[in-house]
């Protein structure tokens, strides 16, 4: 798949409208229920065994459009990827048919241990060599193109020399892979770094980008008196990142759009509020589109 381009504007079976993250605490409610969603995103790795969870998986597959987002490959690790996990995805996405399948931009294994955080990447040739490699072979392993997730980061080795934004672009050109914007992650690490995250937002190539999520973060205050933002999945999606939304959306055109929250899990009625406000954003870009256009 190297070389080859893609217009991610064309999603499949994944709608350009809000989608929610499915967690566990609302299987339930979700297979009585069947709540008027647009999609739903689940963790891929939460799903590779069997018995009742992949039974639940099925059931939701039946009536709403899928995409699988993993949390566990490790694309940017220096070693090889894990084959027998690569082999689990590759199973997971021949049973469920997803419309979307993503992952991150960063690292999680060494030497066969699984760390319990998504790890930032020196950005340099190099690395962008190893994840290239890595975006490729997992493509060619699940036989479909994939989207990469730009990461939350809080800290910048001395040693990069590509911005984060060049970096994310390089590896959608050169193996053509789609693009996870993550806009919180835009904004958290734009603050944590001090960039500008309408650089960021306007270097993406908007026909790669095919998928945009929005989550919560926390703000701390640490000893010396700086403030960090961390990336929790634990609150409601800040004002400035449903700012910044809106510009993607008048950047990219309309796209898939997930609700992410993953820490302090509240009631489904709190997720379904928040997909309501980025359904209203979404319909606002359109009618501007429109607008344009006449």
């Amino acid at each position: 798949m190297s070389g080859t381009t893609h217009d991610a504007s064309d999603s499949g079976p994944i709608p350009a409208a809000a989608g929610i993250g499915l967690r566990f605490p609302h299987h339930d409610q979700v297979l009585q229920q069947r709540p008027r969603v647009a999609w739903f995103e689940v963790h891929a790795e939460n799903y590779f065994g069997g018995g009742a969870a992949r039974r639940v998986l099925a059931s939701v597959r039946r009536d709403y459009p899928l995409s699988l987002h993993g949390v566990g490959l490790s694309l940017g690790s220096a070693e090889e990827l894990d084959a027998q996990h690569l082999r689990r995805i590759a199973e997971l996405v021949r049973r469920t048919e997803p419309g979307l399948v993503s992952e991150h931009l960063s690292w999680s294994v060494v030497g066969g241990q699984y760390l319990a955080d998504l790890l930032p990447l020196p950005m340099t040739e190099e690395a962008l060599d190893v994840v290239c490699r890595h975006v490729e072979q997992t493509q060619t392993a699940l036989q479909r193109r994939i989207l990469i997730e730009n990461p939350a980061t809080y800290l910048q080795f001395r040693h990069s020399t590509i911005p984060e934004w060049e970096f994310v672009t390089a590896v959608a050109q050169r193996t053509g892979c789609g693009i996870l914007c993550d806009v919180n992650n835009i904004y958290v690490s734009a603050c944590n770094h001090g960039w500008d995250p309408q650089i960021y937002l306007h270097a993406l190539p908007a026909t790669a980008v095919g998928e945009i999520h929005l989550a919560g973060h926390a703000v701390r205050t640490l000893d010396d008196g700086s403030v960090i933002r961390i990336d929790n999945h634990g609150a409601r999606v800040a004002a400035e990142v449903w700012a910044l939304y809106a510009q993607a959306l008048r950047r990219f055109g309309n796209r898939p759009t997930l609700i992410e929250w993953d820490s302090d899990i509240p009631a489904f009625e709190l997720l379904l509020d928040e997909a309501a406000q980025a359904t209203a954003l979404l319909h606002s870009a359109a009618e501007a589109s429109h607008a344009c256009a006449a």
